[in-house]
């Protein structure tokens, strides 16, 4: 039976009668599991039987929380991991193994752009940041003879910038080459990316999908629909996928519906190790069950808080795809029915000195770098989230020195209101 999204998000990847009909998906705190005998060890091994072995690459508390994440995606595949940020490494790590190039938008994450800057082309990957990502008509002149996959956020961090997701899969496509979307502000349920022709998600499980700043995690999806065959390095025989009688296989003929989480599971977090704890894991499949009403709460929150601040004489702009004056205000109306999330920037109309104090003189935000959180939260992006970026990358990613993003909670929006006007009277007067 197909069940809808708030079923899901409750229901999914749990059986209470295979784990001794415990309501709540237990905590499986252990780093092995006993086997049957003999002959189960070698089939868990050579992949002939589903089950677990080592909780570095599989957990059965860690399993319910991909399969629940997987149903609300659509995925055909889920790998969960320690951080977001190992969901992206690993990611580009299993697109462009042995060197190539990603596109990619400028609006991102201040730590992927950093990453991207200065650590891949380390390892033979170059990212070029698309002067296009808003026209993708033109994003096909961007794309190399060596570009192996692009990459955007589905709502950007800090700017709440919203691309024509499905324009962009079709350049992609056009090119024999994945897309890849970070859809951490936005979680399945404001966005479901492979509806829009997306072929690989990412998430830092840290920020929405959990929902309670008491977790790092991330979490990498596939689509099942792209043909990964057409990557080498995916139809390399290894010795581990070996048939009983020893024949060499390869990814995509051991895990046809889901080639690409599978090989990050076997390869990268098998050997490069970064497991999600079983408690984390737990942590995070409590966030999911609230999933919903947090996100209709904290983007009606924001909504109101951006209209708001576009009348204050104290901001200079708002940026949320709500209103009007957002650049892709018309995106948000044609694809996001549920909401624009709990992001918003505004620029503080001030000096610097008195932004600062508008920073030290809230009472209810909380003023740190975390986002998605029940908790509302402040912060000054250009000098911190984004702060390793260069002036010029700044300019280019459209982050003012006077930007200041809002993730907006689970509080009463009046109480919000009031609390950012007397921060701005008192850092003014």
């Amino acid at each position: 039976m197909s069940h809808k999204f708030d079923t899901q998000r409750i229901r999914a990847g749990y059986v209470p009668g295979e784990h001794h009909y415990a309501v709540s998906p237990p905590i499986y705190q252990t780093v092995a599991y006993d086997f049957r005998d003999v002959k189960n060890a070698l089939d868990l091994f050579g992949l002939r039987e589903a089950g677990f072995l080592y909780t570095r690459i599989g957990n059965p508390t860690t399993a319910v929380f991909e399969q629940r994440v997987a149903a609300l995606e659509g995925a055909a595949g889920a790998v969960a991991l320690a951080s977001g940020m190992a969901a992206i490494s690993y990611t580009i790590l299993n697109i462009a193994e042995g060197g190539g190039r990603i596109l990619t938008s400028p609006y991102l994450y201040g730590g992927s752009f950093d990453s991207f800057t200065k650590i891949y082309p380390k390892f033979g990957i170059e990212f070029d940041y698309a002067k296009n990502i808003d026209d993708p008509a033109k994003l096909a002149d961007e794309i190399k003879p060596d570009t192996k996959a692009i990459f955007v956020e589905s709502i950007s961090n800090p700017n709440a910038y919203l691309l024509d997701i499905d324009a962009i899969a079709e350049v992609a496509h056009a090119h024999g080459i994945p897309l890849v979307v970070d859809n951490t502000v936005a979680t399945p349920y404001l966005y479901r990316p492979f509806e829009h022709g997306a072929d690989v998600v990412v998430y830092s499980v840290t920020k929405a999908l959990n929902g309670h700043g008491n977790v790092i995690a991330g979490l990498v999806l596939e689509s099942g629909k792209f043909d990964w065959a057409k990557f080498p390095h995916f139809t390399q025989k290894y010795y581990t996928l070996r048939t009983e009688e020893g024949i060499k296989r390869d990814f995509t003929e051991v895990f046809p519906d889901d080639p690409f989480t599978a090989r990050i599971r076997l390869n990268y977090l098998n050997y490069f190790g970064a497991a999600l704890s079983p408690f984390d894991s737990y942590l995070a499949i409590i966030g999911l069950e609230t999933l919903s009403e947090r996100l209709s709460k904290q983007s009606e929150n924001a909504g109101k808080i951006a209209e708001y601040l576009e009348k204050s004489e104290y901001a200079e702009w708002v940026r949320y795809p709500t209103l009007e004056s957002h650049k892709n205000h018309a995106l948000y109306k044609r694809d996001f029915p549920n909401g624009a999330g709990g992001i918003l920037a505004f620029g503080f109309k001030g000096t610097a000195q008195q932004k600062n104090k508008f920073l030290e003189s809230v009472e209810i935000f909380s003023y740190h770098v975390n986002i998605g959180d029940a908790r509302s939260l402040i912060v000054n992006s250009p000098q911190t989230t984004h702060g390793e970026l260069i002036p010029e990358d700044q300019e280019f990613a459209d982050l003012p020195e006077n930007l200041i993003r809002i993730s907006a909670g689970l509080e009463d929006a009046d109480d919000l209101i009031a609390d950012l006007q007397q921060a701005f009277e008192t850092a003014t007067k």
